[in-house]
């Protein structure tokens, strides 16, 4: 790591920009196998439903260990068609952390069931399995079935399986596991894609394993649920298109972006390596001066975003940190009970109080395979700058 001295150096010199995800330098080193992916594509004019997007299905099955998965078009509609799948409707009560991006909640909202949330651990800022009957508890005095837990893997990590499933199945509740910023991780020496009845995964650009659009994927090993999820993702299919058996949505993944995802598979054990020596690096440069991430025992984060936290004054340090030229992100500035479209919905019993605090001090970092050492050197030293 470099010292302030380096800090003041290069901050009279001309730097290069640094990216917050550096999408252009993997396309750069994998572009000849993508531009032939694509052209196969174009060649073959299967747009949809093609050749590719069975062949990644099993890639991906074989890579989580997985039975099935089922590609879809985004992360949300991979969320959506589980809920579908399950029956989920008016009177059934879902929980969810309090601390997520809205997609978590959307999906329930959006077939009218009610998302209570629940309070996340202040340590990994995934779900705090000890809270969880209180969420519990909320639904039921709110006159709600208590259906199901969607457990998020926030930032890449995956949330405390064993224990959410105890509590779940001593409800009689399904977990449905939100790996949208965790595919790759692992728990307990099992891949993400394991774990709860599915997990719902997103290929949005920016996640550890991104393609160059939309696209999404569940995977289970529930033969019968994976087979109403290929129906539910083509318009609810029987035999054929115009036999419709329920009522589904147009959830297809586009051959095309199969055919990137395929390519970019098949570097991505390598990158997940590259990102946790990149997460190891920044915390032991900042762990004294910031709050760091902690990963459970046992688990193994793909490192989505490296997200830190202080207890004050975190505005005046991405200020700070801005006018260093290093980037940073929020995730999330509000909660998803303080944002107007959630306010009507329950919490559990006992408040969030966690979920309610982080917005205003938590702030992400640079993070992607690519990130040179000389710019990770001059951003944590940014950092303890700006935190001093």
């Amino acid at each position: 790591m470099a010292n302030s001295s380096t800090f003041e150096k290069q901050s009279t010199r001309t730097r290069r920009e640094i990216a917050f995800i550096d999408l252009a330098a993997q396309q750069a080193r994998i572009r000849p196998q993508l531009d032939l992916a694509i052209r196969k594509v174009l060649d073959h004019g299967q747009y949809i439903m093609g050749p590719e997007v069975e062949r990644l299905e099993r890639a991906l099955g074989d890579f989580a260990g997985a039975r099935h998965v089922i590609s879809c078009a985004s992360g949300t509609d991979a969320l959506l068609m589980v809920l579908m799948a399950q029956g989920v409707g008016p009177g059934d009560g879902i929980i969810c952390p309090g601390f997520t991006y809205t997609a978590t909640p959307e999906v329930i909202a959006l077939l009218g069931a009610t998302p209570i949330f629940a309070d996340v651990d202040p340590r990994t800022f995934n779900l705090d399995p000890s809270g969880l009957q209180a969420a519990i508890d909320a639904a039921q005095k709110s006159g709600l079935v208590a259906k199901a837990i969607i457990a998020v893997d926030l930032f890449g990590q995956p949330a405390r399986y064993d224990a959410i499933a105890a509590t779940a199945a001593r409800n009689g509740m399904f977990v449905l596991a939100d790996a949208a910023q965790s595919f790759g991780a692992s728990l307990h020496g099992r891949r993400v894609g394991t774990f709860g009845l599915a997990t719902a995964t997103s290929f949005f650009p920016a996640k550890p394993l991104g393609c160059y659009g939309d696209g999404g994927a569940i995977l289970t090993d529930d033969d019968g649920l994976a087979d109403i999820l290929r129906s539910i993702r083509q318009h609810g299919k029987g035999q054929s298109k115009y036999d419709i058996v329920r009522v589904g949505i147009n959830g297809r993944l586009d051959t095309l972006q199969a055919a990137v995802l395929i390519e970019k598979l098949k570097i991505f054990a390598e990158e997940l390596a590259s990102r946790q020596v990149i997460a190891d690096r920044y915390t032991q440069g900042l762990e004294d001066v910031v709050a760091c991430p902690t990963i459970d025992d046992g688990a193994r984060s793909a490192w989505a975003q490296y997200t830190v936290a202080v207890p004050k004054a975190r505005d005046a340090i991405l200020k700070r940190l801005a006018e260093a030229g290093v980037p940073t992100q929020v995730y999330y500035p509000k909660s998803l009970k303080s944002q107007p479209a959630y306010q009507s919905y329950p919490v559990s019993i006992g408040g969030i109080e966690v979920s309610e605090r982080l917005p205003a001090q938590v702030f992400s970092l640079p993070m992607h395979p690519y990130l040179d050492p000389a710019d990770q050197d001059y951003i944590i030293d940014a950092v303890r700058q700006a935190v001093a």
